[in-house]
C-alpha cells in the first residue's frame, strides 16, 4: 500500500508539472505581442519611404561627421594599439577597411571594432539625448558589412541610410524606457548598452533579417552588452565604442546562422531580468507597427549634439562660459593679459564625478575635467584639439591656475544634457569679478552646427588624413547618399 501512495504521489507530482508547462505554453504571449517582437518587426518591416527629408538630413550630417573623428581618430595611440592587436592576434582577413589606413584590411567585425574604437578615441563624436554617442556605434559595423557583401549585392546608399537610422532610432527608443537615462550616467557607460543594441539592429536590418531574426539578433546582442563608467577617462573607454560596433554585428551575424535567444529580452518579466538589467527603472513600451502606421523616427523631433573641439560634452559649456570671460579679461586689459591677474576660478556645473577632476593626468582626464576645459579657454579664449597635446597639457601656467579652481554645485544644475548649464566666476587681485555663462551651447541639439561649421570641421578632421581631393569626395559623396544605387562610391572613398 505504501508503494501505491508512493507511486500515486509521483504520479501526481508529473502530472502538476505537466499541467503547470501546458499554463505556461497557454500564457506566454505570441511573438507579435511582446516588446521584443515589436522591435523585431519594426526593424524588419520599416521602408526607405518612411524616412522624411528631415531624418535624411540630420542622419547624413551624422555619417559625415562620425567618419571626420573616425578618420583623425586613427591616428591615436589607442587606435594604433586596437589595430596591432587585431593584426597580431588574428589570422589575416582582407575584407573590410581601416580608417585612415590605405591597405590595411581586416575582418568585418575586427574592422567594426577597429573603426569603432578609432571614432570615440578623442571623444570627439556625436551625443544625443539621453546621454549616448550614437553614430560611432552603428557606422563602422554598416560600412564592415557593405565591404563584405558582393559588388552585385551592395546595398543603395539609401537602404545603407535606412539601417543606419534604424540602428539610431533603436538606442533613443531604449533610453526613452528608463528616467535613469536622461541624466549623466553613473554605472553603464551608455553606448556600451544601447549601442550595442543599435548596432545589431542596423546589421539585421542591412542583412535583410526575417523578423524573427530581427528579435534574436537585438537579444543576443544584449548579452554582449555593457561597460562600467570607471573606465570613463582613460584608453579603454574607446573600446565601448568599438566592442558595441562589433559585438553587434555578431550578434546580427549569429542570427543570420540560426541562433536564436530570449523572445523577451525586452520585456518587463518579474523575477527575470532582460534588458531591465541595466536600468533599474526600466519601463518598455512596444514600437508601434511601420506596417500599420507611418513611423516617426525620434532623429524628427531631436536634433544631435555635434562637438565643437574633442573632449566629454558636458566640458562644452564651462568651455563656452570661459571662453565669453576670456574676452573680458581681453577687452580689459587692451590685449593679451597675464594669468597672475587671475585670484579665484569659481565653476558652477552638475555634479558628476567621473568629470570633475581638479589635476587632470593624462589627456584622456583632461578630456573629462571641468576645471582643466575651463582653463584652457581662459587661457587661450578657445578650447582645440592642439589643447590636449603634452605641449599645451603641461605648461606652467596652465597647472597654476588650475591649482585656483574652486567648483559647486548649484541645486538648479543638474547633470542633465537637456538641463544642465556651466557658470565661470572669475576674481582678480584687484578685486573685480568676471562672470559667464552658457545654457545652451553652439553644437547642441538646440542650438546645432551649420552645414558651413560642419563641414569645416569635417574637413580639418579628414584632412588630417586624407588627401584634399578625397575629403571633397567623401563630402559630395555623403551629400548625395541617398541617390546612390550602391554605396561603393562612399567605400572607394575611404579605401
Amino acid at each position: 500500500m505504501w508503494s501505491t501512495l508512493k507511486r500515486s504521489s509521483r504520479y501526481s507530482s508529473v502530472i502538476r508539472r505537466l499541467h503547470k508547462s501546458a499554463l505556461e505554453v497557454a500564457e506566454r504571449p505570441a511573438p507579435d505581442d511582446t516588446v521584443t517582437g515589436s522591435f523585431g518587426a519594426f526593424i524588419h518591416g520599416v521602408r526607405p519611404d518612411q524616412l522624411s527629408q528631415t531624418v535624411l538630413r540630420r542622419s547624413k550630417r551624422m555619417v559625415l561627421d562620425s567618419i571626420g573623428v573616425g578618420l583623425l581618430g586613427s591616428t591615436t595611440q589607442v587606435c594604433q594599439l586596437a589595430l596591432q592587436y587585431c593584426q597580431h592576434m588574428y589570422a589575416p582577413d582582407d575584407i573590410s577597411s581601416i580608417y585612415g589606413h590605405s591597405g590595411v584590411k581586416l575582418s568585418p567585425t575586427l574592422a567594426a571594432f577597429v573603426n569603432g574604437v578609432a571614432t570615440h578615441s578623442m571623444d570627439f563624436d556625436d551625443t544625443w539625448h539621453p546621454a549616448t554617442h550614437p553614430s560611432g556605434a552603428v557606422l563602422p559595423a554598416l560600412l564592415a558589412i557593405s565591404d563584405m557583401l558582393p559588388s552585385n549585392i551592395k546595398p543603395s546608399g539609401l537602404d545603407f541610410l535606412l539601417a543606419f537610422n534604424v540602428g539610431i532610432e533603436i538606442q533613443g527608443r531604449l533610453m526613452r524606457f528608463s528616467n535613469e537615462a536622461q541624466n549623466i550616467p553613473k554605472r553603464f557607460h551608455p553606448p556600451s548598452v544601447v549601442g550595442t543594441m543599435g548596432s545589431a539592429a542596423a546589421c539585421a536590418r542591412l542583412l535583410s533579417l526575417e523578423r524573427a531574426q530581427c528579435s534574436h539578433a537585438l537579444a543576443i546582442a544584449a548579452s554582449l552588452a555593457g561597460a562600467p563608467m570607471a573606465n570613463a577617462a582613460t584608453q579603454a573607454k574607446p573600446l565601448h565604442i568599438g566592442n558595441a560596433a562589433r559585438f553587434g554585428l555578431e550578434a546580427a551575424l549569429l542570427a543570420s546562422r540560426g541562433l536564436e535567444a530570449s523572445h523577451l529580452v525586452l520585456d518587463a518579466v518579474p523575477g527575470v531580468a532582460g534588458f531591465s538589467a541595466f536600468y533599474e527603472d526600466y519601463a518598455p513600451r512596444p514600437m508601434p507597427s511601420p506596417e500599420e502606421a507611418e513611423p516617426r523616427f525620434l532623429l524628427e523631433e531631436q536634433d544631435i549634439g555635434f562637438k565643437r573641439f574633442p573632449a566629454h560634452l558636458g566640458m562644452h559649456w564651462v568651455v563656452d562660459a570661459a571662453t565669453s570671460v576670456h574676452k573680458l579679461l581681453v577687452s580689459a586689459e587692451g590685449g593679451a593679459f597675464s594669468p597672475g591677474l587671475i585670484r579665484e576660478v569659481l565653476l558652477r556645473v552638475p555634479p558628476s564625478k567621473y568629470i570633475n577632476r581638479p589635476f587632470p593626468e593624462s589627456e584622456h582626464q583632461a578630456r573629462h575635467s571641468f576645471q582643466f576645459n575651463a582653463c584652457s579657454a581662459l587661457l587661450d579664449g578657445e578650447v582645440t584639439v592642439q589643447s590636449f597635446l603634452p605641449a599645451a597639457f603641461q605648461r606652467p601656467e596652465l597647472r597654476a591656475l588650475l591649482s585656483r579652481v574652486r567648483v559647486e554645485h548649484p541645486h538648479d544644475n543638474p547633470g542633465n544634457f537637456d538641463r544642465m548649464y556651466g557658470e565661470v566666476q572669475v576674481k582678480l587681485v584687484g578685486g573685480d569679478v568676471l562672470t559667464g555663462r552658457c545654457d545652451t551651447f553652439y553644437g547642441h541639439w538646440r542650438n546645432p552646427l551649420t552645414d558651413e561649421s560642419l563641414r569645416r570641421k569635417f574637413c580639418a578632421n579628414a584632412g588630417a588624413v586624407l588627401p584634399q581631393e578625397k575629403v571633397e569626395g567623401l563630402m559630395e559623396t555623403v551629400e548625395r547618399l541617398e541617390q546612390l544605387r550602391n554605396c561603393s562610391p562612399l567605400l572607394e572613398h575611404l579605401q
